[in-house]
């Protein structure tokens, strides 16, 4: 019995050294003092020549007949595609944006009741294009021959870069000068010293890219001047923010 009660004993204060023992390292952790830190932003910006445009382009055609809108839509878009061909541009790079029928309905006489049945009175067909024109040298006889060959609605042109990383990786080495800088700056002047890089949070911001609005009310047979291009840079922007360590 006596054998019993001290193997009984001995277990416990196992069990209380086991427990003390995981309970020593939180504990431990929780007295030691947090790491003093200071965080700082920093900004950058890299600006980049463009070096293709997105357009877009549409063909809207109206007819009393659905059938006989959808053959001169197809008739003028099918000008369009073989002059984008003729412009050097890829395949690739010509996209159908979108695609619709719909009724065009009568507006209701004066006398008539707003709840009388309208009456469709024709079809309107639209197909549109979403076009990369890559050579930009080439971007105002793009424009202009669509405008001859049919295309009555168009879109803002956005430009853009196929590769604009170079520009990115730039404005991130800018933004994280300007986060140093301002972090050495601020412990100068607290009088303490600048420690090991804790943490880095990148955003950025969506690039700016120049566009340029389209208008496309004139007559196809309309003498036109040659449209000018006016393309300027993007501008692409980042923010990060740094944690430092501070040194007592």
């Amino acid at each position: 019995m006596a054998n019993f009660v001290m193997k009984r004993r001995i277990g416990q204060a196992g069990v209380f050294l086991a427990l003390l023992g995981a309970a020593l390292p939180a504990m431990a952790a929780q007295e030691a003092p947090a790491e003093a830190v200071i965080n700082v932003s920093g900004e950058g910006e890299a600006t980049l020549a463009p070096n293709m445009a997105i357009l877009q382009l549409g063909v809207v055609s109206e007819d009393d007949v659905a059938a006989a809108a959808l053959k001169d839509n197809n008739a003028s878009m099918a000008k369009v595609l073989k002059m984008l061909e003729d412009q050097g541009v890829a395949e690739r790079d010509i996209q159908t944006a979108g695609f619709d029928v719909e009724p065009r309905y009568r507006q209701v006489s004066e006398g008539k009741k707003q709840n009388d049945t309208p009456q469709i009175n024709g079809y309107r067909v639209s197909n549109g294009l979403t076009v990369r024109v890559r050579d930009l040298s080439k971007l105002g006889s793009v424009i202009d021959a669509s405008v001859q060959l049919g295309v009555n609605q168009a879109g803002a042109i956005r430009f853009t870069n196929d590769k604009p990383e170079l520009a990115i990786n730039d404005a991130r080495k800018k933004a994280m000068e300007d986060a140093m800088a301002k972090a050495k700056l601020l412990t100068e002047a607290a009088g303490v010293k600048l420690g090991r890089v804790v943490l880095i949070n990148e955003s950025s911001a969506r690039p700016f890219e120049q566009t340029m609005m389209m208008k496309t009310s004139m007559a196809r047979d309309m003498p036109m001047a040659p449209t000018p291009i006016a393309s300027g840079e993007n501008s692409y922007h980042v923010t990060v923010n740094v944690t430092f360590a501070l040194v007592q």
